[in-house]
């Protein structure tokens, strides 16, 4: 079935009434209009008179290319932009919107781990489907893999990871007002139509010229009309806006931004790690931010010793409202402070029930929430464990492993080291262990 919105300031384009189901609905809490299903004969009608459909997107994020114009053996995607893969920027757009209910991560069967491992950390549900031959099929066992309830689907290129939370928005609510809306830019160039020989055919007016972006957005219903189709009948679209045009849709431009770019080329990567502040000499624009942690706790008897999420094997464990991770809280408080954002006794006070006993990592997944809800992005992590015993090098490598977890970042972005005081201060006495982290962060 595919909804034919109708032209602003036009009457809708009727159909024979024997194909066509005539529906009326509220459209986002934005205007109440007459919608037209375009139905195949013999099918049963997918909306009914006075029906309502999810206003909620499902959102399908394409990573299943080959990268061959970027000249490397691994997909594009995973590349480490900015501390963190090209994918995550994306992902982490994505779940920050409202609108969106649930992601699905659509890439090569070889990198389905990586995929899992680049969407860790989300609020929302992730799935992870293998891709198809073409752009088209890959969409659509993205979609299948999504929960049927959503009522709108959002396609993004994983390969554009710019894209901002406004511009995910803008688009889901030009979906919602007309039922398909994709993100576009002016041209800024002249574009000329080439003859097969090479030479100009003819010169479109610049003025009515955009560049199609992501994302895309579309009703459920529309989009599974068109598809479906589209399968039946052999077609191959290149992008989901031409597949909606193909079966007779209309599709709305959602002002895009020219700082979208899709990473085709090594060149593309150059330019966006200039315009995320990464690149060389970048003196404006988006800035780093330094932050410095710092905990202490008393040693005890009765407790569990307890790392960066590691159980030591100790006599004592330390003292506190939480499982006491002196470490990991010194890393929670340096990212804290690089995004202005308090420190953790403002976020998890000692005096509040909920917090006791509480597992210190998933409170430092928490604080890396807030920090990607401010605007940054995690470069970097150094931190220090200052205690006489026990001997701890035998699990930094897990202590690293945890903490890189919980930001959702790789592993080689955090170091754990561990010192002692050469039998000096209290820790040097075995009265207590400290902490101290400092952490890069990048705005996003």
């Amino acid at each position: 079935m595919l909804a034919l919105p109708p032209v602003r300031g036009q009457p809708a384009r009727r159909q024979p009434e024997n194909v066509v189901l005539h529906v009326t609905q509220l459209y986002g809490g934005l205007l109440s209009r007459d919608r037209y299903y375009i139905l195949e004969e013999n099918t049963e009608p997918l909306a009914k008179e006075g029906s309502s459909v999810n206003e909620q997107f499902g959102a399908v994020v394409v990573a299943a290319g080959n990268s061959t114009r970027m000249g490397g053996a691994g997909s594009k995607v995973f590349a480490i932009l900015g501390g963190k893969p090209v994918l995550r920027w994306s992902l982490e757009v994505l779940d920050a919107c409202p609108l969106i209910g649930e992601i699905c991560v659509v890439c090569r069967e070889e990198d389905m781990d990586m995929a899992w491992k680049a969407a860790s950390g989300l609020t929302k549900p992730v799935q992870v489907a293998a891709g198809g031959p073409q752009r088209q099929d890959s969409v659509w066992n993205g979609v299948q893999a999504l929960d049927e309830g959503w009522g709108y689907l959002l396609v993004h290129d994983g390969a554009r990871p710019l894209v901002t939370t406004e511009a995910v928005e803008a688009v889901c609510r030009e979906a919602l007002r007309y039922g398909a809306a994709t993100a576009a830019v002016r041209s800024k160039d002249t574009c000329k139509l080439a003859a097969d020989d090479g030479f100009v055919a003819s010169t479109p007016p610049r003025e009515r010229l955009w560049a199609v972006q992501t994302p895309q957005a579309f009703e459920r219903e529309m989009y599974l009309y068109a598809l479906r189709r589209a399968q039946k009948e052999g077609q191959f679209c290149t992008d989901d806006c031409q597949l909606i045009e193909w079966a007779g849709g209309q599709v709305k431009l959602a002002e895009g931004s020219y700082r979208n770019l899709k990473l085709t080329t090594p060149e593309d990567v150059a330019a966006a790690q200039g315009l995320l502040g990464f690149g060389i000499g970048q003196k404006e624009g988006y800035p780093m931010r330094i932050g410095y942690g710092y905990d202490v706790h008393r040693l005890a008897t009765g407790r569990r010793l307890v790392l960066g999420g590691v159980e030591v094997p100790f006599q004592m464990g330390l003292l506190g409202h939480s499982d006491a991770d002196v470490l990991t809280h010194a890393v929670a408080d340096a990212l804290l402070g690089a995004a202005a954002l308090g420190d953790i006794g403002q976020h998890f006070p000692d005096t509040d029930p909920q917090f006791s006993g509480a597992n210190s990592l998933a409170l430092l997944r928490e604080v890396c929430r807030l920090v990607r809800e401010a605007g940054y992005s995690i470069g970097n992590i150094d931190c220090t464990l200052i205690a006489q015993k026990p001997k701890v090098s035998p699990y930094t490598g897990q202590m690293r492993e945890n903490l890189a977890a919980a930001c959702s970042v790789e592993v080689g972005q955090v170091n754990v080291k561990a010192t002692t005081e050469e039998g000096m201060g209290f820790t040097g006495a075995g009265e207590g262990m400290a902490a101290s982290a400092v952490c890069l962060l990048a705005k996003a």
